[in-house]
C-alpha cells in the first residue's frame, strides 16, 4: 500500500525564520564538501524531509522541489522593510543612520562585517526600534539605550533580514562604484584599507554558504 507524503516547499524567504536559516547555514557548512549531504539538508531544514524519506520521493517530484529551492535561496533583490511589527508592536528602521546615536554606531562597528550570523539579531535590534510619533511620512523612533532586547528578531522571516542586509550591501556597492569613479577621475589609486573595507562589505552575501550551494548544485 503506497503511502501519501505531503510535502511543503517555500516559494520564498517569509516561511524561513532566522533561527532556522542560521541553523541551515550551520549544517551546509558541514557537509560543504558533500554536494548530496547539502542537498538533503535543504530537504532536511526547508521541506521538513528526513534524509531517509528524500531517498523514496520518486524523480520527477525530486527535481521540481530540488528547482522550487534553487530558484530562490540565492535570490538578491530583496528590499528594506522600514516598518515591521512584532508581537504587535511596530517597529521602525533607523530614519537618519548619518545622526545615529553614537552607542549605536560603537555597538554596531563592533562587528568586523554586516552579514547574517549569531550577532545579527543584535544588529536588527539597534537598526530597527519601536516607533515613537509619526508625522506624515517623517517618523520618530525610541532613543537607542543599549539594552534593547534582540530575541524576537530570531522568530522573523528571513525577507525582513536580508531587506536590511541588502540596504547596506547595495548602498556599499555604490559608494565603492561612485568612489572608483572619482578616484580614475583624478588618476588616483584606491587607498588599499578603503577598497577592502568597501570589497568586503560588498562581497559579503556571495560567501554564505546557501549561495555557494545553489551555485554548486545547479
Amino acid at each position: 500500500m503506497k503511502q501519501i507524503l505531503e510535502i511543503k516547499v517555500p516559494n520564498d524567504y517569509s516561511a524561513i525564520t532566522l533561527t532556522k536559516f542560521l541553523k541551515l547555514q550551520k549544517d551546509l557548512k558541514v557537509y560543504s564538501d558533500n554536494e548530496e549531504a547539502k542537498l538533503a539538508t535543504l530537504f532536511y531544514h526547508l521541506c521538513n524531509v528526513e534524509p531517509g524519506i528524500m531517498q523514496k520521493i520518486d524523480t520527477s517530484t525530486f527535481i521540481k522541489i530540488k528547482e522550487q529551492l534553487l530558484s530562490f535561496i540565492a535570490r538578491q533583490d530583496f528590499q528594506l522593510k522600514q516598518f515591521v511589527n512584532v508581537n504587535g508592536v511596530e517597529y521602525g528602521f533607523e530614519p537618519n543612520l548619518s545622526q545615529i546615536a553614537y552607542g549605536a554606531y560603537v555597538d554596531i562597528s563592533k562587528y568586523n562585517e554586516l552579514t547574517i550570523d549569531e550577532n545579527w539579531e543584535k544588529v536588527m535590534s539597534i537598526l530597527y526600534r519601536p516607533v515613537k510619533k509619526k508625522v506624515g511620512k517623517l517618523y520618530e523612533l525610541e532613543q537607542y539605550t543599549g539594552n534593547e532586547p534582540s530575541e524576537h528578531w530570531r522568530d522573523i522571516n528571513m525577507e525582513i533580514h536580508f531587506g536590511a542586509l541588502f540596504f547596506f550591501i547595495n548602498l556599499s556597492k555604490a559608494l565603492l562604484k561612485n568612489t572608483l569613479k572619482s578616484l580614475i577621475h583624478k588618476h588616483q589609486e584606491i587607498p588599499p584599507n578603503i577598497k577592502s573595507i568597501l570589497a568586503a562589505s560588498g562581497e559579503v552575501i556571495n560567501q554564505s554558504s546557501l549561495f555557494a550551494v545553489e551555485t554548486s548544485l545547479k
